[in-house]
């Protein structure tokens, strides 16, 4: 993601200019930890609320009602009686279908002081979701009370429509012009016209009709007899007509989004295990992938993040499809043609676009169109190009599918092509990034910070850079290229690129090995002077195989040490090096997408009793964490007995690829695999972590075939048992 220089920021006290602190830096001087929020997404809209269901603005929220990068609304605040209702509960449905919070009211009083109502009496529940540009929304309010009671409901709202990098805290010189709002029989329109020349609304509908309308508040008066309830419908459409009422927009938009969600998860394999509360954080991940989903023209494709990166990234969404592919193909497929489709065709500097680059980043708000931000079409990622490539290999190896490689052969040949000319910026054989422009990002593997690439010393690495990650995945793309190659009958090409990346691998082991260190290092800078700090990148050396197999146990050593892995996962950066800090965004903390690839190379490499280890550590954070839900990252803070993780202050929740890393993670632990051309299912050496004495997977797609698998603890031993077989699928067991 676009994170160069994402840390927490103290709120500007000494008046200095934000720009001189960081490029797009997300404040932090509202934890998003502390708010609670709630969130809801459906194609290109997304929505962050309080846990009282509320939007709240004030310097620094997140919060609001998003479409297309900007905020369409800002505030929206209930109130019974002139104050604040109560929380009872708060929570998203399993499936994150609807949000619903259950208030009451607190002791209400007249002016004089007098008791007007007593607390308790008055339930308002409310249901919420999203659906085609909307956001929906039933409260229903019922008393249960003896005696009939009169009460005033209001809500206060307005709409700032800021750019989503606004919201984030980039100042802006100059905005467009705010409309009148415009009072309706059932509502309200709020306006804003941008620099860019592009009008945006938001039209607020209720029904029944409201009391009192004006630009900023609707008021309801209510009578409700004994034991009565009373539902208000609120409609708040971004930039769209309406056509049916409020209620029936409810009812209808509330049936087809739980069916499209169904449809969608549906697709994918289902999981059971013995642990209760593991299932729990299965489902969410799940639901949270298919949440983050949105179709697009080549298929479905996961947006990055809530709040902040809710767009097209090319790198998050490969990985996590790489995550995701044992379980569900299909979103592999809709990631690599959308990617396709979008493929830099042209050298353009101010996009870091260079032809058969793969997407970093697609912004759709008035900044990016205005290029204040340089992400209305971005380049600037130095991995989502060999990662593109990986992934089309693996899509063929766990699916067989060569329709779909023939189609995408032009855009892969493009995207080698890429590695070796203009990735390989001073002809040494290793893929280097260096950004075109100076609003361009820093630094641009994933590690994406200003100061995440440094020496042992602490100072900054100078560009062009070459990333040790980024040699292992140019390695995976040029094997899996040689694998296209054979299947699509191209035998010439595949023995050249079998020997690219035979030859990369000699090189990178004589490069970035550090016999002293006894691993590899972080990155050889713009002198090829080597980084000599370990980090977390080295263990994605072991995901895609470059690591000659001796150097696989010394590599594997570093990460388990007790600097680097701190009790909840492997941090970024050990403890050890200079510019440790355990509440930095990439130097310390520990990230769930980075622990599941590295464990992905424990497996490959047989260390699957590490691999295990990893799992259980993140397994135990989620269940200190509100709904299961493993963040984009947390602090590193060493994991003390009987406490939670440290959470990192604006990590995004849910994050495409922090919900798919236990999907991940149980498939490193039981090494499971696929053979479509001998429609086979593979389970290698399997381990059970600590809190797994069984799991059962239903679904498990190959070939035209499925099957039904249950896994077993027995003693030290793992026991693979066929619940059912639909085709002709043969289930293999390796010990």
């Amino acid at each position: 993601m676009d994170a160069a220089d994402i840390q927490p920021q103290a709120p500007n006290l000494l008046g200095l200019q934000l720009s001189s602190i960081g490029q797009f830096f997300i404040p932090a001087s509202a934890s998003l930890q502390e708010r609670r929020p709630r969130t809801l997404k459906h194609g290109d809209t997304f929505a962050v609320f309080d846990h009282n269901g509320d939007v709240i603005s004030g310097p620094g929220s997140p919060e609001g009602i998003f479409h297309r990068d900007t905020r369409y609304l800002s505030h929206f605040y209930m109130t019974i009686g002139g104050v604040r209702p109560m929380l009872l509960s708060s929570t998203l449905r399993d499936d994150n279908a609807t949000l619903t919070c259950d208030l009451t009211n607190p002791d209400l009083y007249d002016a004089s002081g007098k008791l007007l109502l007593e607390h308790d009496l008055l339930h308002l529940r409310r249901t919420r979701f999203l659906w085609q540009g909307r956001c929906l929304e039933r409260l229903l309010v019922k008393n249960f009370d003896d005696q009939p009671h009169e009460i005033s409901i209001d809500f206060a709202i307005s709409a700032d429509f800021a750019d989503l990098f606004e919201v984030r805290g980039t100042e802006r010189r100059k905005r467009g012009t705010q409309g009148a709002a415009v009072s309706k029989q059932d509502g309200l329109e709020l306006s804003y016209t941008g620099l860019d020349g592009c009008w945006r609304s938001t039209t607020l509908r209720f029904e029944p009709a409201p009391k009192r309308i004006t630009a900023e508040q609707i008021t309801y008066r209510i009578q409700l007899q004994p034991g009565q309830s009373r539902s208000i419908f609120i409609e708040i459409a971004c930039n769209l007509g309406s056509e049916a009422s409020p209620t029936v927009a409810f009812f209808k938009g509330f049936r087809d989004a739980r069916r499209a969600l169904r449809q969608a998860s549906s697709r994918a394999a289902a999981v059971q295990t013995s642990n209760d509360i593991f299932n729990e954080a299965l489902r969410r991940s799940v639901s949270d992938i298919y949440m983050l989903m949105t179709d697009t023209p080549e298929g479905p494709y996961p947006y990055a993040g809530i709040p902040w990166f809710s767009t097209v990234f090319g790198r998050d969404a490969i990985i996590t499809a790489l995550q995701t592919l044992w379980l569900d193909p299909t979103i592999a497929k809709g990631v690599l043609r959308h990617l396709a489709a979008n493929q830099a065709k042209d050298v353009d500097p101010a996009a870091d676009a260079e032809p058969g680059k793969i997407l970093h980043e697609v912004r759709y708000g008035e900044m990016a169109e205005l290029g204040e931000v340089p992400f209305r079409r971005y380049y600037g990622s130095v991995d989502s190009t060999p990662l593109f490539v990986m992934l089309a290999g693996a899509y063929h190896e766990r699916t067989g599918d060569l329709e779909t490689l023939r189609g995408l052969w032009p855009n892969i040949e493009a995207a080698l092509a890429w590695l070796e000319d203009y990735g390989d910026r001073d002809g040494d054989g290793f893929v280097e990034y260096g950004r075109m422009k100076e609003d361009g990002l820093v630094n641009q593997g994933w590690k994406d910070s200003y100061d995440s690439v440094f020496h042992a010393d602490g100072t900054l690495a100078k560009g062009p850079i070459a990333l040790a990650e980024v040699q292992a995945y140019t390695y995976g793309a040029f094997s899996a290229a040689a694998l296209i190659c054979r299947r699509l009958g191209r035998r010439e090409q595949a023995s050249q690129y079998s020997a690219r990346a035979a030859a990369l691998q000699s090189a990178f082991d004589a490069a970035f090995f550090d016999e002293s260190l006894g691993t590899f290092v972080l990155a050889l800078d713009g002198d090829k002077r080597a980084c000599r700090v370990r980090a977390s990148n080295a263990g994605h050396a072991l995901l895609t195989g470059i690591a000659y197999p001796e150097r696989a146990e010394a590599v594997v050593k570093t990460l388990m040490e007790p600097s680097s892995f701190c009790g909840w996962g492997i941090r970024t950066v050990p403890s050890t090096e200079a510019r440790y800090n355990p509440m930095s965004y990439h130097n310390g903390s520990v990230w769930p997408h980075d622990n599941s690839l590295i464990a992905s190379g424990l497996g490959r490499y047989g260390f699957r009793k590490e691999a295990s280890k990893v799992f259980e550590g993140l397994f135990a954070a989620s269940t200190y964490i509100d709904l299961r839900r493993l963040p984009e990252l947390f602090c590193g803070f060493r994991r003390q007995r009987a406490q939670g993780p440290t959470f990192y202050p604006v990590a995004c929740a849910p994050q495409a690829w922090a919900a798919a890393a236990p999907l991940s993670l149980l498939q490193s632990s039981l090494g499971l695999s696929f053979d479509p051309q001998n429609t086979q299912v593979i389970f290698e050496r399997p381990v059970l972590p600590a809190f797994l004495d069984e799991v059962v997977i239903r679904n498990l797609t190959v070939g035209s075939g499925a099957a039904d698998v249950a896994l077993h603890r027995a003693g030290h031993q793992v026991t693979v048992e066929v619940l059912d077989r639909r085709g002709a699928v043969k289930v293999v067991s390796v010990t």
